[in-house]
């Protein structure tokens, strides 16, 4: 091979590259877009109510609470966290722990301790 049949084919080589480069990324469609972005949020949502709940029990009991006993979601504009303690073996001030967190608030929208309200804000739809 001469030195221009090299160069020919290195330059067919970069374009070819070049085409799959190009095929290979081509963009989300979408329902992709929107699939994604719900993850986000849902995931969103659960990472900052297991910041906030266990922080808001801890102000009210004193007591560290680690992982939820049940949790429910709509996986769409709230989750709740329940922590029980009688299924648990560590002693705690409390029973039972409900907190439940709605993106419309941007925070903990209700807070039940043992039956008794602590935190309750208005859901706005």
């Amino acid at each position: 091979m001469n030195n221009t049949q090299k160069l020919m084919a290195a330059v067919v080589a970069v374009f070819a590259m070049g085409f799959l480069m190009v095929g290979s990324n081509k963009e989300d469609t979408n329902e992709q877009k929107e699939a994604a972005a719900m993850i986000r949020a849902v995931a969103a949502m659960q990472t900052m109510a297991n910041r906030k709940c266990p922080l808001a029990i801890k102000a009210k009991t004193g007591d560290v609470v680690y992982f939820p006993t049940s949790t429910d979601t709509d996986k769409q504009t709230f989750v709740s966290l329940t922590w029980d303690s009688s299924k648990t073996e560590e002693e705690y001030s409390f029973k039972k722990a409900e907190c439940t967190l709605h993106l419309t608030v941007g925070g903990i929208s209700k807070l039940v301790i043992d039956g008794e309200t602590v935190i309750e804000k208005e859901v706005k739809y």
